[in-house]
């Protein structure tokens, strides 16, 4: 009888092992094929000094988070969860998640060095440009009970160009910045992918103007000319754009939204970039230069290649004025595999991929000049409102 148990608890196991391991999610079934553990040579020479392998950890990263929510949602255990084989190689642990209190989901986590993990393979200190912590943050994911709030912030995002209004924007500025003044920003990233990627260069983007300067990885990232697009159109439809406008909040009530006193434009759609620069412009531009990674394929983040953009050039030179060299502080790097179908072309998957091509392209792209034109130049004037005490 015992032998006849055991025998079935062996089965039982064998069953989730085999599950586990046909999941398409699998980190050996989907994950990079030829990307090593850290081990004692990264202390000579270290992985992460290298582009493509802080790309892939970083996608990796990203990868995981998606899963954290689909083991979320599927009730799965430590025992067979899918998530962690995503940080578990490249020897970080998972320390904090960030949870939507809306519905519950996990949109974003926060990967430590793990030392004890790293000892455990001879590699005796964290190898250089090794970050400490990671925030890594996730787009939408189309399942389940996330998918209401995830169109919501994309749709944020479309109508506003801003996603501040958002609870997940509160959330992980707090998590990046404690965990920067928990170990400098030096040895902190933010990376994100999609929706998530826009997360991570507003959140990026409100500490930099702070002084602090964390590295930033954008897979992918939501672009504004689709906004403008809109905007164009509105602008030709006439009485339907100045009916559009008047179902605008008012002036009062868009400047309110802001929990940190910041005034974004009252025209809303008419003017897609809020008014996010401080009162000073920030001279430190060059110490925070994200890194973006699109697909031309792409629709939703092909457009940060354009160096012309969607404006006309009056308006362009108008919105884009830069540092005196015309040079925006961000690093571009383009998929180069030709034409591709767009679920392939947004997929985070191929950043991972071994025969990944890319580019570094543009330095001056338009559009990354109007993502970060508010850290180096002064807001347009607004009308003097004194503050409660």
């Amino acid at each position: 009888m015992a032998n006849s148990c055991s025998g079935e608890v062996q089965e039982r196991d064998m069953v989730v092992v085999q599950d586990e391991e046909a999941h398409p999610y699998a980190f050996h079934v989907s994950g990079p094929r030829n990307v090593a553990s850290p081990n004692w040579r990264d202390l000579i020479n270290s992985s992460w000094k290298k582009e493509n392998y802080k790309r892939t950890v970083f996608s990796c990263f990203i990868q995981a988070v998606y899963l954290l929510e689909i083991d979320r949602q599927e009730n799965r255990t430590e025992e067979n969860a899918l998530a962690p084989n995503w940080w578990r190689g490249f020897k970080y642990k998972l320390t904090q998640t960030l949870i939507d209190e809306r519905d519950g989901s996990i949109f974003g986590a926060v990967l430590e060095w793990d030392r004890a993990a790293a000892l455990a393979d001879m590699v005796l200190m964290r190898p250089s440009g090794a970050p400490k912590a990671v925030l890594a943050l996730r787009g939408t994911l189309l399942k389940g009970p996330t998918i209401r709030r995830d169109i919501e912030d994309d749709l944020r995002f479309l109508a506003w160009e801003s996603l501040k209004g958002s609870v997940r924007f509160k959330v992980a500025l707090e998590a990046l910045k404690s965990f920067a003044e928990m170990y400098g920003s030096s040895n902190v990233c933010v990376a994100g992918h999609s929706l998530g990627a826009g997360f991570a260069l507003q959140v990026g983007k409100a500490l930099a103007k702070e002084g602090v300067y964390v590295e930033a990885h954008l897979f992918n990232p939501p672009s504004v000319s689709m906004a403008m697009s809109l905007r164009n159109i509105g602008e030709k439809a006439g009485f339907a754009w100045k009916r559009f406008k008047s179902m605008l909040p008012s002036n009062g009530e868009t400047q309110a939204a802001g929990d940190d006193g910041e005034k974004t434009s009252t025209l809303g759609l008419r003017s897609w970039i809020p008014l996010l620069g401080s009162k000073t412009p920030s001279m430190g531009l060059k110490n925070w230069a994200p890194n973006f990674y699109v697909n031309n394929s792409d629709y939703i983040c092909c457009s940060y290649t354009d160096p012309d953009g969607a404006e006309d050039k009056k308006e362009a030179n108008k919105e884009n004025a830069g540092p005196a060299n015309g040079q925006v502080a961000a690093k571009l790097f383009v998929m180069s595999k030709g034409k591709q179908k767009f679920l392939e072309a947004h997929g985070l998957e191929q950043w991972w991929s071994d025969d990944v091509q890319l580019q570094q392209a543009l330095h001056n792209s338009k559009l990354m000049s109007r993502q970060l034109k508010s850290l180096y130049t002064f807001p347009a004037t607004q009308p003097t409102q004194r503050m409660p005490q």
